[in-house]
C-alpha cells in the first residue's frame, strides 16, 4: 500500500473541530481521592460511565476498575466526544467502550484518527464506519505498518472480483481475532491450499466463508486436508475445497454420529462415505432435516437407497419450498399420463424455478390451473 504516511493524515478530521466550540474551558475534572473509596464503589470514573454513557452501575464500576485510581477524565471526555462527533451513537459509543474500555485513554492523534482514515480508504464511512468499528474497536489497536496494512493487502490480493472492497470488509469483521502470527499465518496457509489445488475463486470463496480458517495454525489446516483426504477427497479435485470447507466447522464426534444416523436408514459404511464426497455439504444439515429427508425418499417416494447415494444433493433441498410442491406436481404429470416417460424426482429437483415451471407447468395448457394449485402446496396432505 503506497505512500504509507497518507493514513497518518489529520487533516481530513479537522483538529479545530474536534471539541464544540460551546466548551471552551478545558477538562479539570480529576478522580476523587480513592482513599476513602472501597474498589466497588463507585468512582468519579464511574460516575462519568453512567452519567455520560449510560452504563448500569455494576458496568461502570468493574470498567473503572481496570485503570489506575489517578487517571484524570480529560481524555475519556475527548474521546467520546471525538466519536459522537464522528456520527457513533450513544449505543455505539458504549459498545465499543464496553467490548476496548482502553479506547477511553487512547491518543485520539497517534492511536484513533490513523486508523480510522486508513479504514475510510478502503470505504468505510459514515454510518458504515461507526458500525464497523463499534462491533470491532480492537481494530484501532493494531499496528498499521506490523499488521493492518500487510494483513488487508494479503486479503486484498486473495478476493477476487470485490468490488468496493465488501467482500474484504466482511473478512475483516469475521477475522478480527489478529495476533503477531496473523501475517505469517495467513501467507502459509494460502500458499498451502494452493498447493493443494484450491486457487483463485474457489481460494477467494474459502476465505470469505471461512476467514478464521485462514489465521489458524498451518497445522491445524494441514489436519483438516488430511481428514478429508482420508474420506477419499482426491487433493486437486474441484471437491476439495467444499470438503475443507464442511470439514473445519465440524468436530469428529459430530462426523460420526451423522455415519451413525445414515446407517440406521440402511446406508453401509462406504455409502455414506461416497454420500459425503458427492455432497459435502451434508455435513452442514441437521440431524432433523436427515432424517425427514431421508423418510421421505425412502419410504413415500420409494427412492432406492442407491439413488440417494448417487444424488445425495436431494437431501439438502428444502422440503416445503422445493422437495415437496415438485414431488406433488410430478404426481398430477404422472396420473394424467401427460407424459410419456415417467419423469424424476431426483432431476427435477436439481432445476431451477424456471425451467421446472416450463418443462413440467405451463407447457400443459389444459392442465396448467391444476399443477399451479399442486405446486403452491406446502404439505402432502394440503
Amino acid at each position: 500500500m503506497q505512500n504509507l504516511h497518507k493514513y497518518f493524515s489529520l487533516s481530513r478530521f479537522g483538529s479545530k473541530n474536534l471539541y464544540s466550540e460551546s466548551n471552551n474551558t478545558p477538562f479539570l475534572c480529576l478522580f476523587s481521592s480513592v482513599s476513602s473509596l472501597v474498589q466497588n464503589q463507585p468512582s468519579s470514573f464511574s460516575n462519568f460511565l453512567i452519567e455520560t454513557l449510560a452504563f448500569s452501575e455494576p458496568q461502570a464500576i468493574s470498567i473503572s476498575n481496570l485503570f489506575p485510581p489517578t487517571k484524570t477524565l480529560q481524555k475519556p471526555h475527548s474521546v467520546v466526544q471525538f466519536l459522537r462527533q464522528l456520527g457513533f451513537s450513544n449505543t455505539q459509543v458504549r459498545s465499543s467502550i464496553r467490548i476496548k474500555p482502553h479506547m477511553l485513554f487512547s491518543d485520539i492523534d497517534m492511536t484513533l484518527k490513523p486508523k480510522l482514515q486508513f479504514f475510510q480508504e478502503l470505504g468505510l464511512t459514515g454510518p458504515d464506519l461507526c458500525k464497523f468499528i463499534s462491533t470491532h474497536p480492537v481494530f484501532l489497536f493494531y499496528s498499521l505498518e506490523r499488521t493492518l496494512i500487510p494483513c488487508v493487502d494479503i486479503i486484498k490480493k486473495t478476493l477476487v472480483n470485490d468490488k468496493n472492497n465488501q467482500d474484504l470488509i466482511f473478512v475483516l469483521q469475521r477475522s478480527h481475532r489478529f495476533s503477531n502470527q496473523s501475517i505469517s499465518r495467513l501467507k502459509c496457509n494460502i500458499a498451502f491450499l494452493e498447493s493443494c489445488g484450491i486457487v483463485g475463486s474457489q481460494l477467494s470463496m474459502l476465505l470469505k466463508r471461512r476467514p478464521s480458517l485462514m489465521f489458524s495454525r498451518e497445522q491445524s489446516l494441514k489436519n483438516i486436508v488430511l481428514r478429508v483426504s482420508d474420506m477419499g477427497f482426491l487433493i486437486g479435485s474441484r471437491m476439495l475445497v467444499h470438503a475443507v470447507d464442511m470439514v473445519s466447522c465440524t468436530s469428529v464426534e459430530t462426523f460420526n454420529w451423522k455415519i451413525e444416523l445414515f446407517r440406521t436408514f440402511g446406508f453401509s459404511a462406504d455409502e455414506c462415505m461416497e454420500m459425503f464426497r458427492r455432497a459435502p455439504n451434508l455435513l452442514a444439515i441437521s440431524e432433523g432435516k436427515l432424517k425427514l429427508g431421508m423418510e421421505f425418499f425412502l419410504n413415500e417416494v420409494k427412492f432406492e437407497r442407491s439413488k440417494l447415494v448417487r444424488r445425495p444433493i436431494c437431501l439438502l433441498f428444502s422440503m416445503e419450498e422445493r422437495i415437496i410442491p415438485r414431488y406433488k406436481v410430478l404426481q398430477v404429470v404422472k396420473c394424467k399420463k401427460l407424459l410419456k416417460k415417467e419423469p424424476s424426482l431426483a432431476t427435477a429437483l436439481g432445476f431451477s424455478e424456471e425451467k421446472f415451471v416450463e418443462k413440467f407447468i405451463s407447457r400443459f395448457r389444459d392442465d396448467a390451473e391444476e399443477l399451479l394449485v399442486a405446486y403452491k402446496g406446502k404439505t402432502l396432505d394440503s
